[in-house]
């Protein structure tokens, strides 16, 4: 059983910074992608972010310059540091792992207000 817990998130004003967290745990034998996807209420979920099992790392256009994601494999864990935060970039933040399964982490707010 292989579980994604997510931390951070919560409420900043534009222009302000967040860092969010997600661990994996469990019978983890590789992780391959890991991502983190935004929903806002009533629309679909978009991604934001990719890091490979490699380290390669790729962005919506719309994040680009302002998020980084990075990983730290030992601890199984993804980060997502997102500075200069608009209010568009208000939702709920999930995390993806790709374990050969998928997994989802629980998800967690981010409310920037301008």
């Amino acid at each position: 059983q292989v579980q994604l817990v997510q931390s951070g998130g919560g409420l900043v004003q534009a222009g302000g910074s967040l860092r969010l967290s997600c661990a994996a745990s469990g019978s983890i034998f590789r992780i391959n992608d890991m991502r983190w996807y935004r929903q806002v209420l009533g629309k679909q979920r978009d991604l934001v972010a990719t890091i490979t099992s490699g380290g390669s790392t790729n962005y919506a256009d719309s994040v680009k310059g302002r998020f980084t994601i990075s990983k730290d494999n030992a601890k199984n864990t993804v980060y997502l540091q997102m500075n200069s935060l608009k209010p568009e970039d208000t939702g709920v933040y999930y995390c993806y792992a790709d374990l050969d399964y998928e997994y989802w982490g629980q998800g967690t707010q981010v409310t920037v207000s301008s």
